[in-house]
């Protein structure tokens, strides 16, 4: 599959299916260490044979992108949402819609809310865009990293699993330190219609937090199921009804207004 090299000086990793540079693409993006196959296969798959066209993007330091290994600076998040627009910059896409999981589903509200007009529709699964102190402590469960597998390390390129976990804990905990906004400021901001998929069990993301960010979006709108984190893998007829039914909704209003 191919490799995408960036203005921003990462490659990425993508996977294009039914998508020929027509109609906005679903764009998908994974969450900690994954990969858009391992984390969102799946849904790329399910999608595309209902028509939609799809583009599962691998971030940086993950599978095959580059660079390697993978970091965490305190703007991690805003780095991969530059990554983001490079990467549809790069490929002459002007709008996308945008399906994101976890880590993954973070980078989509901050971008939903930073370019709001090269959005078309956003889900977000597990993830909430502010941060609470009660996270605290499940941020730094994560460390030292000794429930990665074997198999985790050798996909994305590293052997140090205290290091990897350290500093994604230390720049979770540094957000939380400096007010837990990760994209809440950017929720007025954002024109598309905002979906947010929590699991009621989801230890990571609080419904009162999603409640918040859904609140403060014009367009916004949360969905709770019962289940945990990833609920696309653990109710996935429930997930893809609401999905279906978001989706097509966002893609009639995009071609209306075309």
């Amino acid at each position: 599959m191919p490799l995408k090299p960036l203005e921003t000086g990462a490659a990425l990793h993508y996977e294009a299916l039914g998508w020929h540079g027509r109609r906005a693409p679903i764009i998908l993006l994974h969450g900690l260490l994954g990969t858009a196959r391992s984390h969102l296969g799946a849904a790329m798959d399910w999608l595309a044979a209902r028509g939609f066209p799809v583009i599962g993007l691998t971030l940086r330091g993950y599978g095959d992108s580059l660079p390697k290994p993978r970091d965490f600076p305190d703007n991690f998040y805003h780095r991969d949402c530059a990554d983001l627009f490079a990467f549809m910059d790069a490929l002459d896409c002007e709008r996308a819609h945008l399906l994101g999981f976890s880590d993954g589903g973070e980078v989509a509200l901050i971008a939903a809310g930073s370019q709001p007009e090269r959005i078309a529709s956003c889900i977000a699964i597990g993830a909430v865009g502010n941060f609470g102190a009660e996270m605290r402590p499940i941020f730094q469960r994560l460390y030292p990293g000794d429930w990665i597998t074997e198999a985790e390390k050798r996909l994305h390129g590293f052997d140090d699993a205290a290091r990897f976990t350290g500093g994604w804990a230390r720049a979770m905990t540094r957000m939380l330190d400096a007010g837990g906004d990760v994209s809440l400021s950017l929720a007025p901001r954002i024109r598309c219609p905002l979906l947010i998929m929590l699991g009621r069990d989801d230890q990571l993301n609080p419904q009162h937090n999603g409640e918040i960010f859904a609140n403060a979006a014009p367009n916004g709108a949360l969905a709770m199921f019962d289940c945990g984190h990833a609920v696309q893998d653990e109710v996935p007829a429930a997930f893809y009804a609401r999905a279906l039914a978001h989706l097509r909704a966002a893609y009639k209003d995009a071609d209306a207004s075309r």
